[in-house]
């Protein structure tokens, strides 16, 4: 008999799903389902007019993507219902959402179509900035233990904010929620009946720390109108990666073509999912999965206190390790910005003659560049900083302009300045004794410009490897499946065995250039000058011009 697992992988834009086969780890076929209504940062789909940081979705795409994306794969020749022992799913994170009892997400009713605060919101929604602030204040005022296993600051991505920003902004709608929770826990929930929370989740965008949430006493002195939230409206149970969450109901399973009953995995978020479907098994690889941001990944066998990061859990991405998570919050997106802005009338005109990106002609354009010759430098904070600084109201910056500055030069300094953040990180792990030896870059940016990898191996003097797999968040996720079943229909002991076994392994390595990483080591010095004055004490400057612009807006 034929074994398959189903991988679904829910994206900013789009979701995809992977039929793989779980003897051999191959891809047997693949759909994607771009979502009908996009990420909501503007207007809600009745056109009422959003303010400026929100990012928010309808949750209706995400159940329309699996339904297209499973039926599509489910039309391979000769794979039957009774062929799939377990469907796992990665998403993005936090991405937050609240529906009442019977599963419905509140933003389906109409007396709430129209408030932003019912909608879905994406990892990217920075309107809970405040409810952040207040939250980091009461945490350390109470000396919250959980707070250092977070990098030592609330971010406003994470699930406990946009919670609290609902309960000031729509009040309404947080009486009538019954749950808050993570996107693919509720989708689980609408596969199994079950409603329960995933420790990768919770882990990393909830206040959880050695095993636990804080107790009621936390909640109530950030707000006491929270005091009971974790008892009234969270998911009381809490599952490991790997972990089946129960079977397939009946209406799903009808839904989808499956059989009732199939294992259906504890899902993980999109970047912790890709370490598995990688072969990340062991510590000291640090796994950057680069896409509009970039989420770097790190599993270690020891617990430690990393300023900025977005938590280090226990089993909160493979069994038996501390996973961690750092990251850049403008990464593709800097580079799409800067393919747009650098380039000029003869530029375009160039691209267009020959048939190539923008992206193309300016890489082309830096052939025999050498590192520090354009005399740029830029910080790469045009969303503000994740790791280490924690910090969303810092803006980027490019210095050392001059008329001779070309399109490529500029280009260039934004490709730099984002392996320099990550050099950042890396130096955070290493001050608290976190090994890192080798990287392996994921996503479509890396695989597509070869630029990239050779600048970020001579700027953080590593190897740097390039996954070939394009669906390694997908084959993560369909990992999980695997796991969920048991070991007697899978013939895998674990989550850890089956990476081991049937993660895909880089092959191109791009190793550090002596006379580049040099000039590199001189322009990193600078950009950690310029870190310490703009954003770690010696200027307010940069948040004084975000304060002016939110009130010009």
């Amino acid at each position: 008999m034929s074994r398959y697992a189903i991988g679904l992988d829910f994206g900013t834009l789009s979701a995809r799903a992977v039929l793989l086969d779980a003897a051999d780890g191959k891809i047997k076929a693949q759909a994607v389902y771009v979502y009908p209504h996009g990420v909501l940062d503007r207007a809600l789909p009745d056109g009422t007019p959003l303010p400026p940081g929100y990012a928010l979705q309808v949750p209706s795409d995400y159940t329309e993507a699996m339904q297209e994306t499973i039926h599509a794969v489910m039309h391979t020749d000769g794979v039957k219902p009774e062929d799939i022992i377990g469907i796992g799913i990665d998403f993005t994170s936090a991405t937050v959402m609240c529906a009442d009892s019977s599963k419905t997400p509140l933003c389906a009713y109409p007396e709430f179509a129209s408030e932003p605060h019912a909608y879905v919101k994406l990892w990217k929604h920075h309107g809970a900035e405040k409810e952040a602030a207040q939250i980091d204040k009461a945490a350390k005022e109470t000396n919250a233990a959980w707070l250092s296993s977070h990098g030592g600051k609330v971010s406003s991505e994470w699930v406990l904010p946009k919670v609290l920003e609902t309960l000031h902004c729509a009040p309404e709608v947080y009486s009538r929620a019954q749950y808050f929770m993570e996107a693919m826990d509720w989708l689980v929930w609408i596969l199994t009946g079950n409603a329960c929370a995933s420790l990768c989740g919770a882990g990393y965008k909830m206040p959880y720390h050695d095993g636990g949430f804080p107790d009621e006493s936390f909640f109530a002195a950030v707000d006491p109108r929270l005091q009971s939230f974790m008892t009234d409206k969270y998911p009381k149970t809490l599952l490991p990666a790997g972990t089946s969450a129960g079977g397939l109901c009946e209406e799903a399973a009808a839904w989808l073509g499956l059989l009732p009953g199939t294992p259906v995995a504890s899902p993980l978020i999109d970047a912790h999912s890709s370490v598995p479907g990688c072969g990340i098994c062991t510590p000291g690889e640090l796994m950057i999965i680069m896409g509009t941001s970039s989420c770097h990944m790190l599993l270690s066998e020891s617990n430690a206190e990393i300023r900025g990061i977005q938590g280090i859990v226990k089993d909160g991405i493979l069994p038996g390790y501390y996973g961690i998570e750092a990251g850049q919050p403008c990464v593709g997106d800097l580079f799409a910005w800067a393919a747009l802005i650098c380039m000029n009338e003869t530029y375009i005109k160039e691209a267009e003659q020959r048939g190539i990106s923008h992206h193309d002609l300016l890489t082309g354009k830096l052939a025999g560049y050498r590192a520090g010759a354009s005399g740029l430098l830029a910080l790469d904070w045009f969303n503000g900083v994740r790791t280490p600084l924690m910090d969303f109201d810092l803006n980027g910056m490019i210095i050392g302009l001059t008329p001779l500055s070309r399109p490529e030069d500029i280009y260039l300094a934004l490709l730099e300045a984002t392996a320099y953040g990550t050099r950042t990180i890396i130096d955070e792990f290493r001050q608290s004794k976190v090994t890192v030896n080798k990287v392996i870059l994921s996503g479509g940016i890396p695989a597509r410009n070869t630029l990239i990898p050779q600048i970020y191996a001579d700027v953080l003097h590593l190897p740097v490897y390039v996954s070939d797999n394009p669906q390694a968040c997908a084959t993560g996720a369909a990992f999980l499946g695997i796991a969920a079943a048991s070991p007697e229909v899978s013939g895998f002991s674990s989550l850890n065995e089956i990476a081991e076994k049937l993660g895909s392994k880089p092959k191109s390595v791009y190793m550090p250039q002596a006379e580049q990483s040099e000039a590199y080591d001189q322009l990193y010095a600078a950009y950690r000058e310029l870190m310490q004055y703009f954003g770690e004490g010696g200027s307010n400057i940069m948040h004084r011009l975000t304060a002016l612009r939110r009130q010009r807006q």
